[in-house]
């Protein structure tokens, strides 16, 4: 696999990464840069802002066998590390670092930037989500960081990321469902779409491994879940001593959870009436629920 051929990013990113940095991230409208260095690839140090945590082996193994046979096409882009001179922290290429690494290489292009936590995070996430290298819980994860350290709402995050911000509040509703069924997004086997049609399912990881076993689209998978627990396990809705959770129901929790771009569950009771469950992550979403109940008018919510 070559490397990535060069894409277009938003010009509101270049102007706040420089166009020396949104040239190594493949900005094809980015003059190329004269700061470019070579220096050896042992001064290099991971980045413990990176959001992708799997790097498959068969294309770093593609990838490896370009950069042997062409070289590094696009400088890694790294910041400096207080106290040491001979040392820099990768921000963006660190899959390209990692195959010059197989591919034996001595020496590597890089640009050197002095950057923040915040911008270091910032671009690690930008370039792989432009490049769409990130599983959409990594995606999320790395939504979340940003929120919870820089303190970023869904709504800046989307200009600066080019996605709407009902792509950013969905992403966010992954993190709210059961680590089995995020285990199966990061592993590939089921796409964010199937995992968002199980968001307020008690029992989301049996559905999920249905789903994965049946090999159901995402329509399959949607039709799945508005059925009542008496219809997916064969039984008669009497067998059951708990009340079944029905398709207006799920329909009624989907509608919410959308409009609140948070994670919603109904519980009902039958005679006995039934609960809300609203879950949030940070604070801030907190204060909004709260700010949405008061009757006052809805703010941008991160």
């Amino acid at each position: 696999m070559a490397e990535e051929a060069p894409s277009r990013l938003g010009r509101g990113l270049a102007a706040l990464i420089g166009d020396d940095t949104a040239y190594a991230l493949g900005d094809a409208e980015a003059p190329k840069p004269t700061g470019i260095r070579e220096v050896p690839i042992t001064s290099l140090r991971a980045n413990p802002f990176q959001p992708r945590h799997r790097f498959r082996e068969e294309e770093l193994a593609d990838l490896s066998n370009s950069i042997r046979e062409k070289g590094i096409l696009q400088p890694i882009v790294v910041r400096t590390l207080s106290g040491q001179s001979d040392a820099f922290e990768i921000v963006a290429g660190e899959r390209r670092w990692r195959a010059a690494q197989r591919a034996q290489l001595h020496q590597v292009p890089v640009i050197v930037k002095e950057l923040t936590d915040a911008e270091s995070l910032e671009i690690a996430i930008i370039e792989n989500v432009q490049r769409a290298d990130l599983n959409a819980v990594e995606e999320a994860a790395g939504y979340e960081r940003l929120m919870a350290e820089f303190e970023y709402t869904q709504d800046t995050l989307s200009k600066l990321i080019g996605k709407s911000r009902s792509h950013v509040a969905n992403t966010l509703r992954l993190l709210s469902l059961p680590k089995p069924v995020l285990n199966l997004v990061e592993e590939g086997k089921l796409t964010a779409g199937h995992a968002r049609t199980l968001i307020g399912h008690s029992d989301a990881p049996k559905l999920a491994q249905e789903i994965v076993s049946k090999g159901l689209s995402v329509r399959g998978a949607e039709a799945l879940t508005r059925k009542p627990d008496s219809a997916r396990s064969g039984k008669s809705a009497g067998s059951s001593a708990r009340m079944q959770k029905d398709a207006d129901t799920a329909a009624l929790e989907r509608s919410v959870s959308e409009h609140l771009g948070l994670a919603v569950e109904i519980l009902y009771k039958g005679d006995k009436g039934g609960e809300v469950k609203i879950s949030y992550k940070t604070l801030e979403q907190l204060d909004e629920v709260c700010r949405r109940l008061a009757g006052h008018k809805p703010q941008p919510m991160g």
